[in-house]
Parts: C-alpha cells; structure tokens; sequence
C-alpha cells in the first residue's frame, strides 16, 4: 500500500509538469522496487513519504515559497516554461539615503525589454500611489533594487508587473 502523503510527496517534490506521465513512471518505479523486495522478503509493505528517498533518491524539486515569501521585499509571481509553469520569485528592496527626486531602479536577473519595462512602470505606479498602499513617498527616493533570482534563465513577458508592485509596497 501507498499512502496518501507519500503520492502527494511525489506529486509536489518529484515531477513538474502539467500532466501525470513522470508521476505515473515515479509510481512504476517504486512499486517495482517494492515488488523486488516482496520477492525476496514476503509480506505486506506500507511505502509512507520517509520511503521515497530510497525509492527515487533526494526530490527534484523543493517547495520554497513560504520561506522564501516570509521576508519583506519578496513576492511571487508565476511563470510559463517548458514543463508548463514555476513559480517566479521578485525581491525588491531600497538602498541608501533618500534623495527627494533622485529615486533609481537597478534591475538584475537577466530580464527582457517587456520585463524591464513592467518593472519601470511598476515602481511608477507605486510612487504616484504611495499614499494608498501606506508607503512613505521619500522611501522610494532611494535607490530600488529589483532582483528576480535564476539568472541563468531569461525571463521576459508583460505579466510580472503586478507581482513588481507587491514586492515594491
């Protein structure tokens, strides 16, 4: 038998796509090594989520949103890719001294055109609502700092500016 938390587990940390082909071959995988360890030893087995690092080795991918949301600055957004979608991490923060009408952006991450753009429009919109969002105007006199992490990976496209402006207020 296979427990709930443990198809779960495979679901979350083993496979990232759209469909069920890579989880339906990870559950393959396990129950063919259960069935050759049922051959040599007779007798039920329970395959609980502690089992599947002996089954399919470390998990391919780590949930990290709730530590990674946690600081201030930090938003997440979602992205298209090959496999269907990730997650998209933006931070933001502020540098320096305020300087009244002198306020920066400095965009790292390997961002396209449209993504740069968003970001520019982004910390427009949240200086000329400041007020709204309960954010004092003379923070974003400052140099602001928009990181969006993976660097290896070019990212690009229009939709990122609302996750932007979460991670700016």
């Amino acid at each position: 038998m296979i427990t709930e938390a443990a198809l779960r587990k495979i679901a979350a940390d083993y496979t990232r796509e759209p469909g069920v082909r890579q989880f339906e071959r990870l559950l393959a995988k396990v129950l063919r090594k259960v069935t050759t360890k049922l051959a040599a030893d007779p007798g039920p087995a329970t395959i609980d989520e502690p089992d599947l690092v002996g089954y399919l080795g470390r998990p391919r991918f780590t949930p990290e949103a709730a530590e990674r949301t946690a600081v201030p600055g930090v938003a997440t957004g979602l992205a298209v890719t090959g496999l269907g979608g990730d997650v998209l991490y933006i931070e933001a923060g502020a540098a320096g001294p305020p300087r009244p009408g002198e306020g920066s952006l400095q965009l790292t991450g390997q961002l396209g055109d449209v993504m740069k753009e968003s970001a520019q429009i982004a910390l427009s919109y949240v200086r000329s609502h400041a007020g709204q969002f309960g954010v004092d105007p003379t923070t974003l006199d400052r140099s602001i700092h928009v990181h969006v992490p993976a660097g290896a990976v070019p990212k690009d496209g229009p939709s990122a500016g609302v996750t932007m402006v979460t991670a700016l207020v």
